[in-house]
């Protein structure tokens, strides 16, 4: 064996390398593949599981997310708020601060919102009460995800560990307060304020309206302001962000903050706004599903409106269409083929970034496939083509002989018409 044939033989078929750069359309075209791969999957075990066609599986899910107006607010409703949680936690990941605390942040806001309710409903104007929950909420969730940053910024601290594990304080903190507020041993607080705070007499209209402007403030804040570039800096490099004048420790801090803030607000939104009280469980497990809209629109806040509603929508889909169309009697299902579109989406943003290097030899036979292949399409378009035009000519040559012999009929009526004039003229 010569080196060459030895390089081949020790040489793997394929290895992955990162991508140098894909375009926007083709990323789309790869995430769209993913999302029918996942289609595909689901439709077979629908077949399986519930000998149920895919037209009539997906038209009871539609019909559970869309089926209703009552059903249709709950979408915009819910999607408002998961997107709450997922522009909380964006500026925290664009610095690559990896904050898995929304849902123990969300918490303290709506405790804090809770509080108020609680000992002040009734006791002073209305007008005077929502802004002091507003505040509370807010000042609330930018605390709880302070503590974390500080111990970050000065101890570098694993601020996964640190934000996961407040939000079991957070939980256990509310559930010791319900006990002490509903002695009887019941663990639920009937709601303080009946419906919550309504707008129009609907109760979801201002949490999807402050939801909507919060969006658009966010994309304009990570995009265009100081404050964005300098959380992009420190998550791309801290030495760099150090070298330029950027105070590191400080920028830490204060997104953590503004990421507890909108936390905070969104609390607010739970407690205040929607449900009138508090439970342990009010955040829904959100936080976590926030980050898998966060990444899959790669970091932008009008993205993830559009991936929030995705989300939302398979989700209420699932468990309030195919769930009671099919008879199930629990939501085991419905989170099965919830993670499976979940998986597939998540596992093509992988062809996003890397691809497959084939051996020099496999990729040469590859190319060469393709060459005759891509020939062969030419050679049939090209045959295509001319058939198109001998067609297209016949048909302009008989139009043509058709046109002449009109025109040839036509000149002889014409002869005839002038010899008939010249006889009758001799005749006379």
């Amino acid at each position: 064996m010569n080196n060459e044939e030895v390089k081949k033989l020790h040489e793997p078929l394929f290895h992955i390398e990162k991508r140098g750069g894909v375009s926007k359309k083709k990323a789309w075209g790869i995430r769209g593949i993913g999302i029918l791969v996942a289609v595909v999957i689901v439709s077979i075990l629908a077949a399986i599981m519930l000998q149920a066609d895919p037209f009539t599986f997906f038209g009871k899910m539609f019909e559970g997310a869309f089926g209703t107006t009552n059903r249709i607010w709950n979408m915009l409703r819910d999607t408002a708020i998961l997107l709450g949680f997922a522009l909380a936690i964006v500026p925290a990941f664009r610095m690559r601060f990896w904050n898995l605390g929304a849902n123990g942040q969300v918490l303290m806001g709506a405790f804090a919102c809770t509080v108020c309710m609680f000992y002040l409903y009734g006791k002073i104007p209305l007008g005077v009460l929502v802004p002091l929950m507003v505040i509370s909420s807010v000042a609330a969730g930018m605390l709880w995800a302070a503590i974390p940053a500080v111990f970050k910024a000065f101890f570098n601290t694993n601020e996964s560990l640190f934000t996961l594990m407040m939000n079991y304080i957070a939980e256990s903190l509310v559930t010791f307060t319900i006990t002490v507020w509903v002695p009887n041993g019941s663990g639920s607080l009937p709601p303080i304020i009946p419906g919550g705070l309504k707008l129009f007499d609907n109760a979801y209209i201002l949490p999807i309206l402050i939801i909507a402007l919060l969006t658009v403030g966010m994309f304009f804040y990570l995009r265009i302001s100081k404050q964005g570039y300098e959380l992009t800096v420190v998550g791309e490099s801290e030495n760099t962000a150090r070298y330029i004048g950027i105070n590191v420790k400080k920028v830490i801090i204060r997104t953590l903050a503004i990421s507890g803030a909108i936390c905070g607000l969104v609390g607010f939104l739970l407690s205040g706004c929607m449900s009138g009280t508090i439970n342990p469980q009010i955040h829904s497990g959100y936080g976590f599903t926030a980050i898998i809209v966060t990444w899959l629109a790669q970091f932008n806040p009008l993205v993830m409106a559009g991936v929030a509603f995705l989300v939302i929508f398979v989700n209420r889909g699932m468990k309030s269409g195919i769930k009671p169309a099919f008879g199930l009697t629990t939501e085991a299902f419905a989170n099965i083929v919830t993670g499976i579109i979940f998986f597939c989406v998540l596992a093509f943003e992988f062809f996003i970034v890397y691809k497959f290097k084939y051996r020099s030899d496999v990729e040469e036979k590859m190319n060469a496939f393709k060459a005759k292949f891509k020939k062969k399409s030419a050679a049939k378009v090209a045959t295509e083509a001319t058939s198109d035009g001998v067609v297209a000519s016949e048909s302009a040559s008989e139009a043509a002989e058709k046109a002449n012999g009109a025109g040839d009929a036509e000149n002889g009526e014409n002869a005839a018409e002038k010899a008939t004039e010249e006889v009758n003229k001799e005749e006379e």
